[in-house]
């Protein structure tokens, strides 16, 4: 490889500043439409390469079509960023704040250019994604890659700030949804929790710690609200059917569920950072239609969002980083996770070439 391809966190990344210079705080997402137009543009970047037959996609579509084509990741994302301006200004870290997708406006190459043009050198991103995996984690770090290689030699360094499955404030976050949830139903009841994550094949899974993290955040947030009957649990299942994806789905889990005699269930998100659109569909449509079937008393908790213990635990991540601080607080049985990923860590799994193999 090229120096060049070597100033994203990729396989053999060797920084060239000193380890707790940082010119700005990148915030990297999935993206998602913002009306009708953009749907099916959209969907055409998540799926291009994986020969994603037409109407696989224009089913898809259709779950856009009942939010008028607007997914809500990006207005979340910008309510995040509002909000971590705030805590930053808080805590006198004056660094800008810059934003950028994997599959829609802002794009990463258009968002590194503009980076580059501000005289940014070197930047430390944040991922809305809290465990390790390859869609989670190397993905992004491919596309940081890429976005690299379009901007060219004045492109910033970028590094990442670490997993954050156990970190305090996810968990207090999202412990404090599930409680405001656990509410609504009478007191002194006893609720199942079903912990919901995005499915990912169990090939890919077997080279992560994508499983384990989501058990171990699953674990500590049950704890935190004191309830003891709870499952991990998937949605949002995508590709051909002979190939194996992490099971139980949600739906499924809803009927073993009625079928032991369970009437009230609460489902948090645990697996995604705000609630876009695969929250909204498959669980505040899909899900809780399938519940009203069997006779079940469903509410969703909401995702971590903006919650000020997930904002404060950003800025916390940050702190880790521009202050060589060697408190990296976290909670149970793991220690921190790594700042500068292994060249193994997070391989697809599923026979996808990574761009970075040459």
């Amino acid at each position: 490889m090229s120096e060049m391809a070597l100033k994203a966190p990729a396989d053999g990344f060797v920084s060239t500043f000193p380890e707790t210079r940082f010119d700005a705080i990148l915030v990297v997402s999935f993206g998602g439409p913002e009306g009708t137009d953009d749907v099916m543009p959209f969907l055409e970047n998540v799926t291009r390469g994986r020969n994603v037959p037409r109407e696989r996609l224009e089913e898809v579509a259709h779950h856009y079509e009942l939010f008028d084509g607007v997914s809500p990741i990006n207005a979340q994302n910008r309510a995040l960023i509002a909000a971590l301006r705030v805590e930053l200004d808080d805590h006198g870290i004056e660094l800008p704040i810059y934003f950028g997708n994997r599959n829609w406006d802002p794009f990463l190459a258009d968002t590194l250019r503009e980076m580059a043009d501000d005289g940014i050198e070197r930047a430390l991103a944040f991922f809305t994604s809290a465990y390790s995996s390859y869609s989670g984690c190397r993905q992004y770090r491919e596309d940081l890659f890429n976005a690299q290689q379009a901007v060219g030699p004045a492109a910033p360094e970028v590094l990442r700030t670490r997993a954050f499955f156990n970190h305090p404030g996810w968990i207090e976050a999202n412990a404090d949804h599930v409680r405001t949830a656990l509410a609504e139903f009478p007191p002194g009841g006893r609720s199942h929790l079903a912990f919901t994550a995005h499915s990912i094949p169990v090939g890919m899974a077997q080279a992560c710690r994508y499983e384990d993290q989501l058990l171990e955040s699953a674990r500590l947030v049950a704890e935190a609200v004191s309830v003891d009957d709870y499952d991990l649990v998937y949605q949002s299942r995508s590709g051909p059917p002979h190939v194996p994806w992490l099971e139980p789905d949600i739906l499924d889990h809803l009927e073993s569920l009625a079928a032991r005699g369970v009437e009230d269930v609460v489902i948090s998100p645990i697996g995604f950072v705000s609630d876009h659109l695969e929250v909204l569909f498959d669980l505040d449509v899909e899900a809780k239609e399938r519940a009203a079937e069997l006779g079940l008393n469903l509410v969703r908790a909401s995702s971590a969002s903006t919650h000020p213990a997930f904002i404060a635990m950003i800025r916390s991540l940050i702190e880790e980083r521009i202050t060589a601080d060697s408190g990296r607080p976290t909670v149970g049985r793991y220690a921190a996770s790594h700042d500068v990923c292994p060249t193994d860590c997070c391989l697809p799994g599923t026979g996808r070439p990574s761009p970075w193999a040459q």
